[in-house]
């Protein structure tokens, strides 16, 4: 089943130097950009990371520091990654939880202004593991039928993601609703406020804190009653994305107080 788009949807996925949003570095990014008349663009670059990557890391992905070390860093190429997902919707495999987050902090830390108010987020394992509950290699193998040849390899792991996503919309017809909008909701988590789900909207619609000793306390109560608390998680190792979203939430209680 070819996807029905209203505007492009980019399939990307990402390797890294960890699993730390906050902190690692990412050295392979692959974007397929699908197009609502079935076109398709599809680039892969390597990153110099201007970190190392550890032995473990490497033994995962197989992207040595030699491998990078004459690569663009990710600042040099973030102009060309925006200029492609620009005004589209995301999709990837566990992109939700991961791969949005750490792209966002890497656009951030490049000064490239990336939000995502205007774009939905298909991730296609929480499709597959609110159906049939697998990775991507036995996802692949199930839904297309074929072996994942060089698995955690970005380009091959993202045209991956774009045939089972296909598949699964053939294999649940009746259960899923080929509608980018619908598979957002679909595959999102609860809702968020931020794009790494440390601020969450309660029921009331009020934006919480979903961590720590704060969790599931008001952001804009903390605010008030504890003014240091800023000043603290803007000084802490969290996501730059995050930061955005509470500088926004007490710039907006203050205006309102200005009133």
């Amino acid at each position: 089943m070819e996807l029905k788009l209203n505007k492009p949807l980019c399939f990307f996925d990402l390797e890294a130097t960890g699993t730390n949003v906050a902190k690692d570095r990412i050295v392979e990014i692959s974007i397929l950009k699908i197009f609502p008349n079935g076109n398709r663009e599809s680039k892969t670059w390597l990153v110099n990371p201007t970190v190392p990557i550890s032995k473990e890391v490497v033994a995962v992905h197989g992207i040595t520091n030699e491998k990078v070390a004459n690569e663009p860093t990710f600042k040099e190429l973030a102009p060309t990654v925006y200029e492609m997902i620009k005004g589209c919707d995301l999709a990837g495999y566990n992109s939700n939880r991961y791969d949005i987050p750490l792209l966002a902090e890497e656009m951030l830390r490049a000064g490239v202004d990336f939000d995502m108010k205007n774009s939905l987020a298909v991730d296609v394992q929480t499709i597959f593991h609110k159906m049939e509950q697998r990775t991507l290699s036995a996802a692949y193998k199930f839904y297309c039928g074929k072996d994942l040849e060089g698995a955690h390899g970005a380009e091959v792991d993202t045209m991956a993601t774009f045939e089972v996503l296909k598949s699964q919309l053939d294999r649940y017809e009746d259960q899923l609703q080929n509608d980018v909008k619908w598979l957002s909701s679909f595959t999102s988590r609860k809702e968020c406020a931020d794009i790494a789900g440390l601020i969450v909207f309660d029921k009331k619609g009020r934006e919480v804190f979903s961590f720590g000793k704060h969790k599931g306390k008001s952001v804009e109560d903390i605010l008030d009653q504890e003014p240091g608390y800023f000043g603290w998680f803007q000084n802490a190792d969290f996501p730059l994305y995050t930061k955005k979203v509470l500088t926004a939430i007490k710039l907006r209680k203050l205006n309102t107080k200005l009133k």
